[in-house]
């Protein structure tokens, strides 16, 4: 039975190899550190966090997420070590909440490795804290136990390890927050929240799976997760406990100890993430008749809440990303404990010697396999049934979403007309995962933008390492760039957004013709250092203008004729023709300009400017890194998946782009 535990509480573990689950209502970082029997950490080789995610007997997550897995084994720790403890942060320099009183309160639970909960804790009472030790294992006369802690530190990670007695406090919280950073600069763009009344539930016949997945108790956090095989609502009761993704990071990790998700036996799909929130707008209206009982739903394009259609497109297609995300890591999960269970069965036959003489370790180890393959194909079975059903979804909602979130060679495009309002979001390409590789999820991101873009010019930005000549993928970057900087163009009202361009060198004169040709540019392409000065001086000064005029609470004050609408600086070639200061100039463009109203698009080879040294590394981290070729570099921000991307291309040898901005063009001259 689980123990709920409260602050300061124990509970004894009679496992030695456990998983920690973490979960929280927005993205955190979880750190383990050993410590001996006074709980001294003695150096930074003590602490496993995303910058060094794997020590003795632990193993942490690669970056912040809303739910986290930690494994740990602790017959694999060393014999110094008396005490395992569990560190939660919020990541610094973000954008998101500084104080855990802001947030929902993280819940914890240790499961063993058949995915049976055997303790739990809900971290209350936090108020200023931006770092808190959740918990500790600790060693006591031979044998383990768990106790609740809840400690906070106002101070973050630096205050929390120095109380830890660890030297190095300050430069390991440094080197943990630089590593989180970085996973953040990687990060697709969260979903919108919604709530229960927005959630869509699509109906389908579970699949039957073995007592070998079967459930635990519920865990009562207040935002728990939920996989998306569990068939009634999340927490309800009798539900199995939630069971999260593979460790998010860069790529999952195929040695990782993990558990299958916990299906119900018989029951629905239920498709919904816990939380999803929507504070008023109404439900979709009923557009296609119920399905018949047993039968998943038809799906219907528009089927969420919001209160336009543009709105309920926009909310549904993040509910697939979320759905393929959560199916998708349950069946990695389902494999991976699959696996486990086979190596454990085969470890404990190769023990016993009565099995090595005869036949029955050789039907042992059949038997062994034969497992392992009806469980993984029990998981495909399931999975292929929600890709299925997600596939249908696609079908539908591809062709009825708007030009700010169709592709290229969607039919929309061409009878664009200029709008009149600034729409939600734009689509900046495609999302896939590699067991769902002919589901394509529309990458939306929602406008103003939040933070510039970095379309990689170099030939890393290629997964398989199909490009290796420079000069095509420089031209195949700036043509992408080109294509982005269109659909910005054409998503917004006449007038109403900008776009300069710099290209010190002339080299994308050809890819940057048909901003140039329809004449839809602010001035030509600013060439030379002297171009490159004048252009950055004008959008420095801007940016300081609009900064000063809105924080003296004088916005209306703005010089007579001051162009109001929003700026996009596309840069080509960087480093080429940047000296010092304008490297600072663009540095501040990225930090300050999207706040007001100034937005950054760099098409670079990011070693090309490595002669700058660290001094670059803030800029890159603060741009959302794009490739103009199919790479897996994203990854979501609460499940951890690598997502490979795909940029939205206009098909070759259509005009829709001419066609596009040349109603642009005619449109601001109507407009001035």
């Amino acid at each position: 039975m689980t123990a709920e535990l409260v602050r300061g509480q124990n509970h004894p573990l009679s496992q030695a190899r456990l998983e920690i689950r973490i979960s929280a209502g927005t993205p955190i970082v979880a750190v383990a550190a050993l410590g001996d029997e006074n709980g001294r950490i003695h150096g930074e080789e003590w602490v496993a966090h995303p910058g060094a995610p794997a020590q003795p007997g632990l193993e942490v997550p690669r970056q912040a997420a809303a739910d986290h897995r930690l494994a740990v084994d602790l017959d694999a720790v060393p014999e110094a070590v008396h005490r395992v403890s569990v560190l939660l942060a919020l990541p610094v320099g973000g954008t998101g909440p500084v104080r855990f009183g802001a947030v929902a309160a993280p819940f914890v639970a240790v499961t063993g490795l058949d995915g049976g909960e055997v303790a739990s804790y809900t971290i209350t009472g936090l108020e200023a804290e931006s770092a808190v030790v959740a918990l500790e294992l600790y060693r006591r006369q031979g044998a383990w136990k768990v106790r609740a802690v809840g400690q906070g530190y106002a101070g973050g990670l630096a205050e929390l390890l120095a109380d830890q007695q660890l030297s190095q406090a300050h430069q390991l919280a440094g080197s943990i927050n630089d590593a989180v950073s970085q996973g953040l600069a990687r990060s697709v763009q969260a979903p919108p929240p919604r709530t229960a009344d927005g959630d869509r539930s699509r109906q389908a016949a579970a699949p039957a799976l073995g007592p070998d997945q079967g459930g635990t108790a519920p865990q009562p956090g207040p935002v728990p997760p939920v996989s998306p095989y569990g068939g009634q609502t999340p927490g309800g009761p009798g539900q199995p406990a939630p069971q999260p993704p593979p460790y998010p990071g860069s790529a999952p990790d195929p040695d990782a100890v993990t558990q299958p998700s916990a299906p119900t036996v018989g029951g629905p799909i239920d498709y919904s993430h816990p939380r999803r929130q929507n504070a008023a707008p109404p439900p979709p209206p009923p557009t296609s008749p119920p399905a018949a009982p047993g039968q998943p739903a038809q799906p219907v394009a528009g089927d969420a809440t919001g209160w336009s259609m543009e709105e309920r497109l926009y909310n549904q297609v993040w509910g697939m990303f979320e759905d393929l995300a959560r199916t998708t890591a349950a069946y990695r999960s389902a494999v991976d404990f699959a696996e486990s269970r086979m190596d454990k069965e085969l470890e404990q036959v190769l023990s016993d010697p009565r099995s090595r003489i005869g036949g029955q370790g050789d039907a042992a180890r059949e038997a062994a396999r034969a497992r392992h393959a009806q469980l993984v194909a029990q998981a495909r079975e399931a999975l292929d049934r929600d890709l299925a059903q997600l596939a249908a979804e696609a079908d539908v909602v591809e062709p009825a979403l708007p030009p700010a979130y169709a592709r290229w060679d969607n039919p929309a495009w061409h009878a664009y007309r200029v709008p009149m309002e600034i729409p939600m979001a734009l689509r900046l390409g495609d999302l896939h995962l590699p067991e769902a590789d002919r589901i394509r999820i529309p990458m939306l991101v929602r406008l103003p933008l939040e933070r510039g873009l970095w379309i990689d010019s170099g030939p890393a930005g290629s997964s398989d390492g199909s490009f290796t000549d420079s000069h095509a993928m420089s031209r195949l970057a700036m043509e992408t760039a080109v294509a982005h900087a269109a659909r910005l163009l054409a998503v917004y009202p006449a007038g109403e957004f900008t776009v300069h361009v710099i290209d010190p060198a002339g080299s994308g004169a050809q890819p940057l013709a048909p901003l140039v040709q329809t004449g839809v540019l602010a001035a030509p392409p600013a060439l030379g250092a002297a171009g490159v000065a004048d252009v950055l001086g004008r959008l420095t000064q801007r940016v300081d203008l609009v900064q000063m005029a809105v924080r003296g609470g004088a916005a209306d004050s703005l010089p007579p004729g001051f162009d109001t609408s929003q700026q996009l600086l596309i840069v080509n070639d960087f480093p080429h023709g940047f000296d010092d200061r304008a490297v600072n100039q663009l540095r501040y463009l990225a930090d300050e300009g999207p706040a007001f109203g100034v937005h950054l698009m760099m098409v670079a080879d990011r070693e090309q400017s490595s002669g700058y040294g660290p001094l670059l590394d803030p800029l890159w981290r603060s741009l959302l890194r794009l490739t103009p070729v199919a790479d897996d570099h994203l990854a979501d921000p609460w499940v951890g998946h690598a997502w490979t991307y795909e940029p939205s291309l206009v098909p070759p040898g259509s005009q829709v782009l001419q066609q596009v901005l040349s109603q642009v063009a005619t449109a601001r001259t109507k407009f001035t």
